[in-house]
């Protein structure tokens, strides 16, 4: 069984229709990659797997519940975890404050205090400016932030939108590793991406979206060696 399924999602904005039946899944363990241009329909994908947008018609099942229904804050607590699109870290606060607004779903001191630390060894620079304001750090930093803050719910899958938008190419490089770096440490991987050529590097599977449908999945090598993915996605 699937870790995450996604049944024949429907998402409409006012008239709109944004998703038109898409399906697919996520199995324990594996990084999986929705690529796909500009305007797609990816991030709204994500924003309905999370709780965050209502579908008109289909499923989200998570660990064989479905969860379609279930609010988003209350789906974090399931294992889901979300690093929106844009950083979304908060401003005024410290690196050290915002970590633990992400471990609001937790109770036990002492778990909270090893997912800390842990967070810390993925992010050395985390710790360094801890007591720094989030919104003076860099682009690259708030990245980092945002997805230590994820981690922080101790998720059994994180759900990547764009991680690499606005990033140096020095700096993409590195977030990458440490995606890799945590689905190696067994965390589940849904990474939403328009650099094709990094998501499908580190991807075990891939979903192409076209305007609110899936037209091609398959193996990320394969896909990666597609002619038509080439020069649609690869600049090839």
């Amino acid at each position: 069984m699937a870790m995450l399924e996604v049944k024949d999602l429907h998402v409409y904005y006012g008239m709109i229709q944004a998703i038109k039946g898409i399906s697919f899944e996520v199995n324990q363990g594996e990084t999986i990659a929705l690529i796909g241009a500009n305007g797609a329909g990816k991030t709204t994908t994500l924003h309905t797997v999370t709780g965050l947008l209502a579908p008109k018609k289909g499923n989200v099942i998570f660990e064989g519940q479905d969860i379609t229904k279930i609010p988003a804050h209350k789906i974090v607590g399931l294992g889901m975890a979300h690093v929106p699109e844009g950083r979304r870290v908060f401003a005024q606060l410290s690196v050290y404050q915002n970590l633990k607004m992400g471990a609001y779903t937790r109770s036990n001191k002492t778990e909270i205090e090893e997912t800390l630390e842990m967070v810390y060894r993925r992010f050395p620079r985390l710790e360094e400016r801890k007591n720094q304001m989030a919104g003076t750090l860099s682009g690259g930093e708030q990245q980092m932030l945002a997805m230590g803050r994820a981690l922080m719910s101790k998720p059994k899958i994180i759900l990547l939108d764009e991680p690499s938008m606005g990033l140096s190419p020095i700096l993409v490089n590195e977030i990458f590793d440490i995606i890799q770096a945590l689905n190696e440490a067994g965390t589940t991987v849904l990474l939403v991406e328009q650099n094709a050529k990094k998501a499908l590097a580190i991807a075990d599977r891939a979903y192409v979206l076209e305007t609110g449908r899936i037209v091609q999945s398959g193996d990320a090598d394969a896909l990666m060696h597609d002619e038509s993915i080439q020069k649609a996605y690869l600049g090839e």
